[in-house]
């Protein structure tokens, strides 16, 4: 794969699971910047920021700052700054058991309470305890309202170390359903996100390769942008959505350990 020389990879599922590196993971990583490939990790993770996520990745050894980085948060500040300067946004994020506060990734961006009607925007991150009845309904009346909705990811579900835990698309889908509107979505699979990703490598599409576990969000979704896909059989991987996918990938790997093989760096 000699045209290949920017690489787009995923980390949950495909880097780590709860954080921790899967096997060969963090080898593959280094051997893959140690031949010069451009990389950049793409996550639609909302429960921790752009420098959370480097600090404990390069904790765990993987060779990645801050900078490499591109978070849903992130891309959906400069959505909101372009499409809705100056919103009063309501969030509704889980923040896991991170503790971190993802405002700094959502610099610019004017968040509210949403305990009054004054809301332009309903903005949903990642799901989590805080996505209980009240919190959803609040939110329906703020659409009922006429305020936008914008979703950071479509995720239905991710895995953890205790198994697939129910993400926030679940719960888009049925506030789409009741206010019959749909939402505008910022992370993955939305083609801006993956435009971003490849301004930021400073490549084209048909020098890229995105890596990921989720065959719709990460790999076909970058092949409809033109970007080449592979699916790892890691993380939220299920023979049944392999099966049953809307698209072919490109390739597949059992895991990340394996993509020196695939792009040759293996010799």
């Amino acid at each position: 794969m000699d045209a290949v020389r920017a690489v787009l990879i995923d980390v949950d599922g495909v880097l780590t699971v709860s954080w921790q590196p899967l096997p060969g993971a963090v080898g593959a990583l280094r051997e893959i910047r140690d031949a010069g490939l451009a990389v950049v990790l793409v996550t639609n993770t909302t429960s921790r920021t752009r420098a959370s996520i480097a600090g404990t990745l390069a904790d765990a050894g993987f060779p990645v700052t801050a900078d490499d980085i591109l978070t849903a948060p992130a891309v959906t500040a400069a959505h909101l700054a372009e499409r809705a300067p100056g919103a009063r946004c309501v969030l509704l994020n889980s923040g896991g058991d991170s503790g971190d506060d993802i405002g700094e990734d959502l610099a610019g961006v004017t968040l509210v309470d949403g305990s009054d009607s004054d809301v332009d925007v309903v903005v949903l991150g990642g799901a989590g305890p805080e996505f209980g009845y009240a919190a959803l309904n609040r939110a329906f009346h703020h659409l009922q309202r006429g305020a936008r909705l914008v979703a950071m990811h479509r995720n239905l579900y991710w895995r953890t170390d205790a198994g697939l835990q129910l993400d926030s698309g679940a719960f888009l889908a049925g506030l789409e359903a009741a206010v019959r509107i749909e939402a505008e979505v910022t992370g993955k699979p939305s083609p801006a996100f993956f435009a971003a990703a490849l301004a930021h490598l400073g490549a084209g599409a048909d020098e890229a390769l995105m890596v990921g576990d989720d065959i719709e969000s990460d790999v076909l979704a970058a092949q409809r942008a033109g970007i080449s896909g592979v699916l790892v059989k890691t993380g939220k991987y299920l023979p049944e959505t392999h099966r049953d996918a809307s698209g072919t990938p490109d390739h597949v790997v059992d895991s990340f350990a394996d993509l020196p093989a695939l792009l040759g760096l293996v010799r």
